[in-house]
Formats: structure tokens, sequence, C-alpha cells
């Protein structure tokens, strides 16, 4: 599935049609999936990801510090906001396009790949287009191909990832999850995530899943809906209304609860 993905073309597309959107807003307009922010927060926000991200492949940082000290400083005009960002997106572009998939960078996850940078910098310009067309009320469709694999990547790699520093322990609930046009399908396990951030020194002990590839017993709810409504809902970008869940909705509460707390 992610291997017939044009990442660099989604994140061209994507990031596109989140400056269109963003060009047509009130800059103080508020951000109804991110309350706390503005239009002007939102799009400062999308062109510190890109740039951080533009800086560690290019120069294939094996350190995030570098990248941190290199960004500059937030314009006050929101036109030249604007045009900041449109340099920062083509930059990320040149630097995955010119950089091949398996040279080694920093990342926050497992794999130091830059392909891994082009997927994720796909699905979070996909996720920060979704906000920005909540800010001007016009929203578009996702293509399929690209929410599809991103439920993949929400549930496998940003709730389910167990990192080295901390434990997973399951208990006996599972779910299914299944998209209805791409026929692809999820089975989470339910338990609790443990551990201390080697970094920051924070402790963690939360509900939360793993995606599992086979589960002794039968699973305890099923939610399904087209790709884009289960991505988008579980970024919290559209509403569980427009899925269908059978089985226990006490085990699906436990779902919503984990995606309402989003990303921690």
């Amino acid at each position: 599935m992610a291997a017939a993905l044009d990442y660099l073309t989604c994140i061209r597309s994507e990031s596109a049609r989140f400056g269109v959107c963003l060009a047509a807003a009130d800059p103080t307009a508020r951000v109804p999936s991110c309350p706390d922010w503005n239009a002007a927060d939102l799009l400062w926000h999308l062109t510190e990801v890109q740039l951080f991200w533009g800086t560690i492949v290019r120069d294939r940082l094996t350190d995030p510090d570098a990248a941190e000290t290199a960004k500059p400083d937030r314009p006050d005009d929101f036109v030249a906001l604007l045009a900041l960002f449109e340099r920062v997106t083509a930059e990320l572009i040149d630097a995955l396009t010119t950089t091949p998939g398996e040279t080694e960078v920093w990342t926050w996850a497992a794999d130091h790949s830059v392909a891994f940078v082009r997927r994720r910098q796909a699905h979070e310009a996909l996720v920060h287009r979704l906000d920005a067309e909540l800010v001007v009320d016009d929203m578009s469709a996702i293509d399929r191909d690209l929410a599809s694999d991103g439920v993949d990547e929400v549930l496998t790699l940003v709730h389910g990832d167990v990192p080295a520093w901390a434990t997973f322990t399951p208990d006996d609930i599972t779910g299914a999850i299944e998209a209805s046009d791409s026929r692809a399908s999820w089975r989470v396990a339910f338990g609790r995530f443990v551990g201390t951030g080697p970094d920051s020194g924070k402790l963690y002990d939360m509900d939360t899943i793993r995606v599992v590839e086979t589960a002794e017993r039968d699973a305890s709810f099923t939610a399904r809906g087209s790709a884009a409504d289960l991505d988008a809902w579980l970024w919290g970008r559209g509403p569980v209304e427009r899925l269908e869940v059978d089985g226990d909705r006490d085990a699906f509460a436990r779902l919503e609860q984990i995606v309402a707390r989003g990303v921690d």
C-alpha cells in the first residue's frame, strides 16, 4: 500500500491546498480542530515543521538541535509568512527529492531513513490541509490511497509504536478497524504503555493500542468507514458519526478516548 504512493507529489499537492486556503483566511480566524491556534499560528506551525525536516534531510543531520538552531524568527506580516511557507515547502521537496530514501538521518522513530520522513511529511501536510479547510469552511476530498496509508501510519506508528525504553502490556480487548473503500483492515489490541522518556524524564503510564497480526479472541468491536473518514477521525479532524460501529460500545469508547487524547 505505502510503496505505491508518490509521497513527494502528496506533499506538494497537500501543501499547495493548505496555502491556498490560508491565503484566503483571516489571519486571526480560529482553527476549529486546534482551538488554541488562529490561522496565522497554523501557517507558522506547518512552516516550522517543513523547515525543520527539510534541514534534517538536506544536511543529513543525526541530531535535531542544529535544525532547531537554524530556524528563523516568525514573520510578523501574514503575507511574508505565506511567502516563507511557499519557499520552505519547495526546499523540503527538493531535499527529499535529491536525497536517497535509504539515507540515515535523525528521526524520533526507530526508522531513521529519509523514506520515513517522506511518508511522515505527506501525512503531516494532509492533516494540516484539513485544518486549513476547516478555517475557511471549504472541505475537499482526500485521496483514498493516501488516507488508507494514513490510517496505517496513525495506528501503527503514532499510537502503536513502542520505543525501546517503554513496555506495552496487552489486556484481553481487541478491536477491528476496516476501510470500506480501500479494503484495508487492522486489528488493534488495547493495553498499558509504561516507560520514562530518556530525554524528557517524563513518566508515561497510559491506555493505548498496538496493531497486531492475529488475536486469540474475536474483536470486541468493528469500526468501519471510508479510508478518508477513518483517517480524519483518527486525527481528530472528522466526526465519529461517519463511522459504523458494531459490537461492544464500551470497548470502542476506549479507542475514542485514546483518539481524543491526541499525540503526546
